[in-house]
């Protein structure tokens, strides 16, 4: 298994060169605590705690996995010794209010420090990563009483919490939701019903587990509209914040996995169990998608995840794996063989994994930026800069879900193959990765979900096309600032025509759409990728201008190597990577006639 090194040298690159992270939190209210040291002290300190603690354990945890006993589950050794260590060192806090003990540094930061945890052991980060969402929601919609009463405890990491969407007979479609909840005499609720897939939904590395659960009440009206939400403890929970008798919430299984096999994902069974509404009755969705757009990044997160530390176990594997001579002469005729990295195949799979891992980075610390905006305007109680904040954040949120998880699969991929036979050899730890990666498509919207969303919600039907037009004139804003710049011309006019082609697509789809409906699904994929090619072009031509600038005006002369190898991969980039875009602008203006004509009965492989 690789041994994890926090990319900290890029990380400080697109927060302090690109983004200009600085600056940013000057304009939050909370942001003033964020300054340099500070900053530095976090990603020194979550850069130590992911090496040396969660990295040594994530190949023994896939090997020995949870454990199933009688509605109890054991996490993998050493992960409940970790956990203790993730809880001293306050990391749960971090950007949460100070009245309930967090240090109330802005959102950012958290994710930066997940992502880390996250590329280290992606399964630890589950059991925490989780409550992240549980906390926001009741931060949000949650009285005063059950902010005192859950906060605290969750905030310090000792409860963890949870999301309870999925049953048995629906996933995505939330509206076949059947858990019930009935009133009682004293404003409580008796929840009942069965939840499945369920992340961390039981374990033993917190006290509390604090479960989010979507119910109906008796008068709910069919379909998302009659869902409301309920806070549901695994422990009541007394006035005075310590833990009451157990609630009739139980563990029915754990399931067996292909991958992330040390977190365990749950079937819930709630037998009237004790629960409290939370937010207004009947509106649970609504206050739910804070809960699934905290996750989704989260998810996107794995994406990267998964690129960065595929990446890292390939690179010094190619660089010291001896097979053949390179096409262009020996590059080590003292040897046998050339190391693989001299053949231009293995650069380039080097190379897709790399601009994944680093241009992946670079959207998700912008999407930050507005998660960070986001929780300030909350904070100040200005629905209107949070409602624009969040609509913002809204556009980015399928493309970041959806493309680089699919593309965090794809570097996984790469990087066993770089391994040849060995790759797909458990002790090396490369096939762990493609496995750990294969979930991220699927769970908090599949990709064609996350796709429908994107073209069908955010797109076509809520913004007319508007969403794609400012973001493109966002686009060509920066392209017409670097047009007579020698390095970055061919950049900006590559992104030019394609944001001409964005909204040429947008247009055509919207137009066919009136004589073809399916059209919007047929070619909603194609439109998702479509997208996050050009959106990641987009943050790859930032960085190449940053490190041209600095190189040039020889303020980057310290690093050199670092600078020239940007724009490198640039140059991979736009050259290699950027050219898919042409087959799925193909793609998605077809008819939809090619995938609707075959009638059901017609699929089968047995006439």
């Amino acid at each position: 298994m690789p041994a994890y090194k926090a990319p900290l040298h890029d990380i400080r690159f697109l927060m302090n060169e690109v983004l200009d992270y600085p600056a940013h939190y000057q304009t939050l209210s909370n942001g003033e605590a964020a300054d340099a040291d500070t900053v530095d002290m976090i990603l020194e300190g979550a850069a130590d705690f992911c090496e040396n603690i969660l990295s040594p354990l994530n190949q023994s945890g896939d090997e020995e996995g949870c454990t199933f006993n009688n509605g109890e589950v054991t996490t993998p050794k050493g992960f409940k010794e970790a956990y203790d260590q993730f809880v001293q060192g306050g990391w749960q806090g971090l950007s949460f209010p100070e009245e309930f003990g967090g240090q109330n540094l802005p959102q950012s930061l958290n994710l930066i420090k997940s992502e880390m945890m996250g590329t280290a052991n992606w399964s630890f980060q589950m059991y925490p990563g989780l409550s992240v969402g549980c906390m926001n929601t009741i931060l949000q919609f949650g009285t005063e009483e059950q902010k005192n009463l859950y906060m605290p405890n969750l905030v310090t990491g000792e409860w963890s919490g949870t999301m309870c969407l999925t049953e048995p007979q629906c996933g995505t479609d939330l509206g076949q939701v059947k858990t019930k909840a009935e009133p009682l005499a004293d404003g409580t609720y008796a929840i009942s019903g069965t939840k499945i897939f369920i992340s961390a939904g039981e374990h033993d590395l917190t006290d509390n587990i604090i479960h989010i659960v979507l119910a109906r009440l008796p008068d709910a009206p069919a379909g998302t509209k009659g869902i409301s939400l309920f806070i549901v403890p695994k422990f009541l929970v007394n006035a005075d914040g310590t833990i009451g008798e157990r609630n009739p919430v139980s563990c029915g299984s754990i399931e067996h996995k292909m991958g992330i096999r040390a977190s365990a994902t749950a079937v819930l069974n709630f037998d009237n169990a004790v629960g409290y509404l939370i937010g207004e009755p009947h509106k649970g969705l609504h206050a739910m998608f804070t809960f699934m757009n905290t996750a989704r990044i989260g998810t996107a997160i794995q994406g990267i995840a998964h690129a960065e530390l595929s990446f890292q176990g390939a690179l010094p594997y190619a660089k010291e794996r001896m097979s053949m001579r390179a096409l262009s002469g020996k590059k080590d005729p003292e040897k046998v063989a050339d190391a693989i990295i001299h053949h231009a195949d293995v650069r380039r799979m080097l190379l897709t994994q790399k601009s994944i891992a680093e241009g992946g980075r670079a959207m998700i610390y912008y999407a930050a930026q507005i998660a960070d905006k986001m929780a300030d305007a909350l904070a100040r109680g200005d629905t209107a800069a949070f409602e624009a904040h969040d609509d913002h954040l809204g556009f980015y949120t399928p493309i970041l879900k959806g493309f680089l998880t699919e593309l965090g699969y794809e570097a996984a991929n790469h990087g066993m193959q770089v391994y040849g036979g060995h790759g797909y050899i458990k002790e090396w730890g490369m096939e762990q990765i493609v496995r750990d990666s294969r979930i991220s498509t699927l769970y908090e919207g599949t990709t064609g979900v996350q796709a429908l969303d994107l073209i069908g919600r955010k797109v076509l039907l809520t913004s007319k096309g508007k969403v794609i037009r400012d973001y493109t004139a966002e686009i060509l804003k920066f392209c017409g600032q670097h047009a007579r710049n020698k390095y970055m011309r061919r950049f900006a006019w590559d992104l030019t025509k394609l944001c001409a082609q964005w909204n040429a697509l947008t247009v055509r789809i919207m137009l066919a759409a009136r004589k073809d409906r399916d059209i919007v699904s047929s070619a909603s994929v194609d439109f998702l990728m479509f997208s996050g090619y050009v959106m990641m072009a987009y943050f790859w031509a930032q960085q190449a201008a940053v490190a041209s600038a600095k190189l040039a005006s020889g303020e980057g002369q310290e690093v050199p190597e670092f600078y020239k190898a940007k724009i490198k991969t640039a140059d991979f980039y736009f050259e290699r990577m950027l050219p898919r875009t042409q087959g799925h602008a193909e793609a998605m203006v077809n008819p939809s006639k090619t995938m609707t004509s075959l009638a059901p009965e017609h699929f089968s492989f047995d006439y």
